[in-house]
């Protein structure tokens, strides 16, 4: 049962007041008047009730100025909620469009193996301006990417994705070739020695299915030829590509960086990647994987061969500590049994063996700080070995000690290359050179 206060302080009164005139008439003072004493009692009395009543009366009205007050602010609550989720969804519509970004990137290098640069104690040039797109219209998604270089310009990717649910998506356009550890088998700004073998951040035309939930990752891909339109592409310039593509097959005593005289190129590549990620505890990531490639080779006029590979991966992180680890193999069989074959990108022919093993194995460490407009450091040691190569070629090696540095939109790389048979390290992948080094700060501002 509830007890009213004021309720109970009426009845108190009333009893009060029906106790006190009987105390009176029961009293020794003889010259009071039994009438006017309770006359005055019940007048007070009146007056008591009176201002009770006055102040339930108060108490109601505050009582229903708090039930109007809770009523319209839940109301408020309700358009404010509305208000919200309205906002969000225009917000949602207005991601549904292309969005523009970039990078514009400079470099100094000084390299022991060109006497003029070290004359000249390095050299300063403009490296890169390029151009991103991505974004949805009408649920198709579309990422695009144009470079220029002071000799060339060349597109790195452009694709069209549709999602069928939340993990899977279908990608046709010029793709990357699901193969290794992704996004890169490197954290510096040369990649590892399995870029120059186009068997790391290599794009093809086809189509892709990727399927990125966790902790299975699978990737399926179909080219039918590389992103230059294959042996006889409508291009002005084999080489003027952002992937190392194989063009033509050397034959004996051809050059290193002649343009090959038998014209070839990659065809109808099937590609797989599956990876599982394992998750031991919150501070360890761990991603094993496997791929393969294989696909034929086409030349001027017929098929003249086939070619595969394959590579088993390792990906790594544990609290600031990236590792990674790969091992591959690739093979070209043609019908002459080259064991050598052209290859071309950023304006240059080059040469690379028909069959060989590449190893790799990168270390990275993050340590966030708070410099100025530095935010970030990124400690790393990136080795790869080329081995194995068909024809007796020497192996190729190459280790790259670094950091590398943010500063709000701005990455600079400072990279310290130790490399022998490696490709912008003075030398080539089918080359019989000495052991070169190179320092290389390269700076960009991305938007």
């Amino acid at each position: 049962m509830t007890i009213h206060p004021i309720r109970t302080a009426i009845l108190a009164t009333l009893c009060a007041g029906l106790w006190l005139p009987l105390q009176a008439r029961a009293g020794t003072d003889e010259s009071a008047s039994p009438s006017s004493a309770v006359d005055r009692k019940i007048a007070q009395m009146q007056t008591r009730i009176d201002a009770l009543q006055k102040e339930l009366l108060q108490l109601r009205q505050a009582q229903a100025r708090a039930a109007t007050e809770r009523t319209q602010a839940t109301k408020s609550q309700q358009v404010q909620a509305a208000r919200l989720d309205k906002l969000a969804k225009t917000a949602a519509a207005s991601d549904d469009g292309i969005h523009i970004g970039g990078a514009m990137r400079f470099q100094y290098s000084y390299e022991d193996y060109n006497h003029g640069n070290r004359r000249r104690i390095g050299d300063t040039d403009f490296d890169i301006f390029r151009l991103n797109m991505r974004g949805k219209v009408d649920h198709i998604e579309l990422q695009a990417e144009w470079r220029w270089f002071q000799y060339m310009s060349a597109i790195k990717y452009a694709w069209l994705g549709y999602d069928f649910g939340r993990h899977s998506q279908v990608q046709a356009g010029i793709t990357r070739i699901p193969f290794g550890n992704q996004p890169y088998n490197s954290h510096n700004y040369f990649f590892s020695s399995n870029y120059y073998l186009g068997l790391e951040d290599t794009y093809h035309a086809g189509v892709e299915y990727v399927f990125s939930g966790s902790p299975w990752n699978v990737q399926l891909a179909f080219f039918k030829n590389d992103a230059m339109g294959g042996v006889d592409g409508y291009v002005g310039n084999r080489t003027d590509s952002y992937s190392y593509n194989v063009l033509g097959v050397r034959a004996p005593g051809e050059g290193i960086y002649d343009t090959p005289q038998q014209p070839a190129g990659s065809a109808d590549t099937a590609a797989a990647r599956v990876a599982y990620t394992f998750h031991p505890d919150d501070d360890l990531s761990l991603e094993l994987g496997g791929s393969a490639l294989h696909g034929g080779l086409e030349g001027a006029s017929a098929r003249i061969g086939h070619y595969d590979a394959y590579a088993l991966h390792l990906n790594a992180d544990y609290l600031q500590w990236n590792v990674q680890a790969q091992a591959s193999h690739y093979d070209y069989r043609t019908g002459s049994g080259a064991t050598r074959l052209a290859v071309g990108a950023y304006h240059f022919y080059d040469t690379i063996a028909a069959r060989a093993d590449s190893y790799t194995f990168n270390v990275k460490y993050h340590q966030p700080v708070q410099w100025g407009p530095v935010h970030s450091l990124d400690f790393y040691n990136d080795y790869s070995l080329v081995t194995h190569k068909s024809g007796m070629l020497p192996s190729t090696f190459m280790n790259v000690l670094g950091v590398g540095v943010s500063a709000g939109d701005l990455y600079t790389y400072f990279d310290y290359v130790i490399g022998r048979n490696q490709p912008f390290i003075g030398g080539s992948m089918a080359g019989d050179g000495g052991v070169e080094h190179r320092f290389n700060i390269n700076f960009g501002f991305y938007f």
